[in-house]
């Protein structure tokens, strides 16, 4: 698990992961959120469902898939943290809509 080597102070937002209230830093990515959290995965393995977590950072990977404000296949690490922000893990396959 993660940490931040200093204190955010004023700058913090709240961001909602699976429903649960998160302190997260302006300005930071929802990968570094997720990647300090107890469950630092993301999404699953479309076929065996196994966790994966943020890898490259850079956006290189696709790692690091997640659901923003209902909008599924987010890159985390390309994604600033906003207050009210609610993120999703992305859980096995995704559907395609017609």
């Amino acid at each position: 698990m993660f940490r931040k080597l200093h204190d955010p102070g004023a700058q913090t937002v709240t961001i909602f992961i699976d429903g649960r209230p998160v302190p997260a830093e302006a300005g930071e990515s929802v990968a570094a959120v997720l990647l300090r959290q107890p469950e630092a995965w993301c999404r699953t393995t479309p076929i065996s469902e196994s966790p994966r977590a943020p890898y490259c950072m850079t956006g290189v990977c696709f790692e690091c898939l997640v659901e923003v404000d209902g909008l599924a296949s987010v890159q985390g690490c390309l994604t600033p943290v906003r207050n009210g922000m609610r993120v999703a893990r992305q859980q096995g396959p995704r559907s395609l809509s017609a």
